[in-house]
């Protein structure tokens, strides 16, 4: 059966355009947001704008935050002497689960994908060396993910973090190869973080 509510339609193909969202699934949480209860869409399109109109990038390590520096910048506790550098922001509450690590971070907005047409140019590296100029600086963490992009990001980065003179280190294998950071439970995690090894 056609789609002929023009709202409708515009809200499959909004829906559509999020990842892991096909055009069947876009249909049902259409067809879903119909019947629910407007309170229920109107705070759904307020959180999306919320989302949009207040949240930033910290200006030192380029995480998601309401505030620039974010909270973890900003924490006089924490050890500036090392940066562990992530591809998202999600990789950050992995990390800050396990409770093992007190450094900063560097988000890079992604990894080093020729096929996707993601080149150095479109991460925040040049950040993290502008970060690395800092006397404090003793260890660089690379988190990236233990996949392809991620090992190939964490070698470009290590070629050119090596002029700094800083320890650079990788975490340790016990993530399963081809994983997401943000989907390994605080064990592993803390292992990897523990084991992590110089480059």
């Amino acid at each position: 059966m056609p789609i002929t509510a023009r709202p409708v339609a515009r809200v499959v193909d909004e829906l559509s355009r999020l990842p892991g969202i096909g055009p069947k699934t876009a249909q049902r949480l259409t067809y879903y947001l119909l019947r629910a209860p407007s309170e229920h869409a109107q705070a759904l399109a307020e959180a999306i704008m919320d989302l949009k109109q207040k949240v930033v990038l910290c200006s030192q390590c380029y995480n998601i935050t309401e505030m620039s520096p974010c909270e973890i910048c900003s924490n006089e506790g924490r050890d500036t002497s090392r940066i562990c550098v992530v591809e998202e922001p999600l990789d950050i509450v992995a990390l800050e689960r396990t409770g093992q690590y007190n450094g900063q971070y560097h988000v890079l907005h992604g990894a080093i994908s020729p096929i996707e047409g993601i080149g150095p140019e479109e991460l925040k590296i040049r950040e993290l060396l502008h970060r690395l100029g800092s006397d404090r600086v003793q260890e660089v963490i690379l988190a990236t993910n233990p996949n392809l992009e991620g090992d190939a990001t964490a070698m470009y980065l290590t070629r050119l973090i090596h002029p700094f003179k800083i320890e650079v280190t990788r975490l340790a294998r016990g993530l399963p190869v081809g994983g997401d950071l943000e989907y390994a439970d605080e064990i592993t995690l803390s292992n990897a973080l523990a084991g992590r090894s110089q480059l």
